[in-house]
């Protein structure tokens, strides 16, 4: 069993900063990507910032030049530096990670953290 712990998140007001993280632990033999999804009131959930093995990284459209996404594998811990924050950016932002234990690969996602904006 693996679980995902977030943390950071908060209320802030527009063009301030945040920084999420989630920590991985328990029957882990490697983590493949390591990302973060947000989902806002009556939107589907979507894909702000993955982070592969090989620290290849992807951002949405909407994030790019204001969040930064890290890794820290000793520590099996995703880190989401959110800058320059718009209301827009309010949403339960959630953790994933596909990890792989000694009887195969798994998705996992974490319990959600909360993050508003207000303008």
């Amino acid at each position: 069993q693996v679980q995902l712990v977030e943390s950071g998140g908060g209320l802030v007001q527009a063009g301030g900063s945040l920084r999420l993280s989630c920590a991985a632990s328990g029957s882990i033999f490697r983590i493949a990507a390591m990302g973060w999804h947000r989902q806002a009131p009556g939107k589907q959930r979507e894909l702000v910032a993955v982070i592969t093995s090989g620290s290849t990284i992807n951002y949405a459209d909407s994030v790019k030049g204001r969040f930064t996404i890290s890794r820290d594998n000793a520590k099996n811990t995703v880190y989401l530096q959110m800058s320059s924050l718009k209301p827009e950016d309010t949403a339960v932002y959630y953790c994933n990670t596909r990890v792989g234990t000694t009887v195969g690969w798994y998705n996992y996602w974490g319990q959600g953290t909360q993050v508003t904006v207000s303008s």
